[in-house]
């Protein structure tokens, strides 16, 4: 009978395993994780409930509609002209893309000054002194034997 055959785990696996491991690089995985959940939350809000009410305010047009026509025939939406081949501004979509930005850093803002304000307060509490090492708990014998044993022999 054949000895079964050991396969070995390459060295470079090792490394990416460990690197993944990182504790770094999964925080990292987490973040773009919320990220990405966090932008589609506010591109719903942006497309679902901010531009209506800014179409509303400006005469009742479809805010992510809002296109120019540089060259070619304009048709009825901004999806249907493009496909026309047209070439246009699209500068609800850009504005779209500005109000989503703006939302986002000002997430970011608020979320970075709690976090900041956090560190704060966990800074300014007073750390305990380390606990002493067993090397200073002996040399602390050793001085108050020292002095225990002076105290004790008279001075002439």
């Amino acid at each position: 009978m054949r000895p079964p055959i050991t396969v070995t785990e390459p060295a470079w696996l090792r490394e990416f395993k460990a690197f993944i491991m990182r504790g770094s690089v999964v925080d990292l995985a987490v973040g773009i994780i919320i990220g990405a959940a966090f932008t589609a939350i506010v591109a719903s809000m942006v497309e679902d409930l901010v531009n209506p009410i800014i179409g509303l305010l400006i005469g009742g047009i479809d805010f992510s509609n809002l296109f120019v026509v540089i060259s070619g025939e304009r048709r009825p939406s901004l999806d249907a002209t493009r496909q026309g081949g047209a070439s246009v501004l699209a500068i609800g979509k850009f504005l779209n893309a500005v109000i989503k930005f703006a939302i986002v850093a000002f997430a970011v803002f608020w979320m970075v000054k709690a976090l900041s304000r956090f560190k704060a307060k966990e800074e300014a509490k007073p750390a305990e002194p380390p606990a002493p090492t067993p090397s200073e708990l002996l040399l602390t014998e050793i001085r108050d034997e020292l002095r225990a044993a002076r105290a004790a022999t008279p001075t002439t």
